[in-house]
């Protein structure tokens, strides 16, 4: 009877495990501030970036993918919850503080870790946070199994300007980017180049989880300033003249590097088929800060044209996708959870209603149309916004003046040829509006406001009693 019983529990565990291994692995790969056209598969002819293209060309290129906000933080948060961050009012850039459980991704949303978990992920973050400092905010608190990285929006990349042993050594905002770097909850002293050290990392979590559905977020901070690159790599651009250009290529040069360990990594253990990857960037490129290039694209980092919210975007998934695929309609980043959840072999309902689409059936032809009628952006303390229509328009509002462009003509941007009161304006307009009606006011001050912040909470950076 034991033998029975056993045999039993071995076919019902095989069954069990075959069916978890249905589930893909998820690895998005996220890039900080990347230009445009500063990678091969959106024409980039000055820095090689041959393993992020290779993403691409092994399986769909968007042509117009978006992110939900023009800079880091709010991008982040959508990105990472499927939703439209201003509807849990992440409408700001949020600020280093520690002391500060509002000061974040608040508590009632729900991460693309904790969805997974239940289909029985693992998850590990990976580089930049940027959803709060607090320590209920934290990664190892909103899903994820484990972290290796920083929790401010940007972090200095050499190991020997690490010189502040933890968070309440921070004495004003961009303090902390020089901090020493996190595994798990331990502070730790780290040796190698930061993008050499994330590119790493990834490698070994991926050898880690490799005999389970795994979930990684690998969010890269460079290019983001500070332009710093080591001999490795600046070496390999010594025709640049321009050296902030130069800097920054060796920046990109180093992620592609870590790209390229990442897919050999996938290869060598057998997994690449049923793994999806999405590369993407987190804005548009900042293009007098850090000598990145939009392209034709007007305007950059922090706009709402094309320049600020458009970005690179592939992804692979060879079980699923052809690969060389292009697809035109407009996507954004909240897709990439819906995408997400709706391949797990254990079916995820979510805790919030999600704003984002799968995209699977768009681009694999099985379902015509596009995903979303239309795409919207709000700043809300500048009294901007923009609304994207799949089968007509644009508008930029800016300041209550109302653009409208036809970006199948006019990809810059360059000429507001429909009439701001035109039927077309009118109707997008009432759109925003009823889209507005359903978002919040920021539930927190961010940069920019850090002087009024430091009057309200004096404590911030102060060690907490026991």
């Amino acid at each position: 009877m034991k033998k029975i019983v056993l045999f039993f529990s071995f076919i019902l565990f095989g069954l069990v495990s075959v069916k978890s291994q249905n589930s893909p692995n998820i690895i998005i790969i996220l890039v900080d501030d990347l230009g445009y056209a500063d990678v091969g598969f959106n024409g980039c002819k000055d820095i090689p970036t041959p393993n992020i293209d290779k993403i691409a060309a092994e399986g769909v290129t968007f042509t117009n993918a978006y992110v939900s906000y023009a800079v880091c933080g709010p991008s982040r948060a959508g990105l990472i919850t499927g939703r439209y961050q201003d509807r849990f009012g992440f409408g700001r850039n949020p600020l280093f503080a520690p002391n500060d459980p509002n000061m974040g991704l608040p508590l009632s949303e729900e991460t693309l870790a904790e969805a997974l978990n239940k289909a029985h992920y693992k998850s590990v973050a990976l580089g930049k946070w940027h959803l709060g400092a607090h320590e209920s905010l934290r990664p190892l608190k909103r899903g994820f199994d484990d972290f290796f990285g920083f929790l401010t929006g940007g972090h200095q990349y050499f190991p020997h300007e690490w010189t502040l042993k933890d968070e309440y050594e921070v004495k004003k905002q961009f303090d902390a980017y020089k901090t020493k770097l996190l595994r798990n909850n331990t502070r730790i002293e780290e040796q190698d180049y930061l993008t050499d050290a994330l590119s790493r990392e990834a490698v070994s979590y991926i050898k880690k989880y490799k005999s389970q559905p795994f979930f990684m977020y690998l969010a890269y901070n460079a290019p983001h300033t500070p332009l710093q690159a080591t001999e490795r790599y600046l070496k390999r651009f010594e025709h640049i003249k321009d050296n902030n250009r130069k800097t920054y290529a060796a920046m990109v040069s180093a992620v592609d590097d870590g790209v390229g360990n990442i897919l050999n990594t996938l290869d060598t253990l057998g997994i690449a088929e049923n793994t999806m990857i999405f590369f993407l960037s987190d804005n548009g490129g900042p293009e007098n800060v850090n000598a990145s290039n939009n392209g034709p694209l007007r305007g950059g980092k922090g706009k709402l044209f094309e320049g600020g919210i458009r970005v690179p975007f592939a992804m692979r998934w060879p079980d699923r996708i052809k690969d060389g695929l292009v697809y035109h309609a407009p996507v954004i980043s909240l897709d990439i959870f819906a995408t997400s959840i709706a391949h797990t072999s254990t079916p995820i309902k979510t805790r919030n209603p999600i704003d984002g689409v799968n995209l699977i059936p768009y681009v694999t032809g099985d379902e015509q149309g596009a995903p979303h009628d239309y795409v919207f952006w709000r700043k809300f303390d500048a009294n901007e916004h923009a609304v994207r229509q799949s089968e007509g328009p644009k508008m930029v509002s800016l300041k209550g003046k109302n653009m409208l462009f036809n970006l199948a003509n006019d990809l810059s941007e360059a000429h507001a040829e429909i009439p701001p009161n035109s039927v077309s304006s009118k109707t997008i307009e009432a759109k925003y509006t009823s889209w507005e009606n359903s978002m919040m006011d920021p539930v927190f001050l961010g940069l920019g406001e850090d002087k009024a912040y430091n009057t309200m909470h004096p404590d911030r950076f102060e060690r907490k009693k026991n």
